[in-house]
């Protein structure tokens, strides 16, 4: 049953691949803000060296610019990636039912037929 599902992603399959890529690229950001802050606080406060604490600031904001691009490119390719798996596992369905004899559709409910 796995492989079937696994057929119907077809087209989409760079957008599946990609998702979880850029959802761990994310969190990856969002795991270093903070010790970017640690950092901060030890090199750049306890030295009172003002440049290391304007440098790891711009990083900090860096890093949280590409979490934001990370997090918003993985919600796209998320959202492409599950309604194209939708709309082949419908048309698949649609396909798989026309074979169908009638005896075998009057086996069924119209609502257990209709894909959607």
């Amino acid at each position: 049953m796995f492989k079937t599902l696994l057929k119907q992603i077809g087209d989409y399959k760079r957008d599946t691949i990609l998702t979880p890529v850029l959802v761990i690229l994310e969190v990856i950001m969002e795991v270093i803000i903070p010790m970017m802050m640690a950092a901060i606080i030890d090199y750049g406060l306890k030295g009172q060296n003002l440049k290391t604490v304007c440098l790891i600031g711009m990083t900090m904001i860096v890093m949280a610019g590409l979490a934001l691009f990370f997090g918003v490119e993985s919600g796209k390719t998320a959202s492409s990636a599950s309604s194209g798996f939708a709309m082949n596992l419908r048309q698949t369905m649609y396909e798989r039912i026309q074979t169908f004899s009638f005896s075998n559709i009057d086996k069924f409910s119209t609502a257990g037929l209709v894909p959607g």
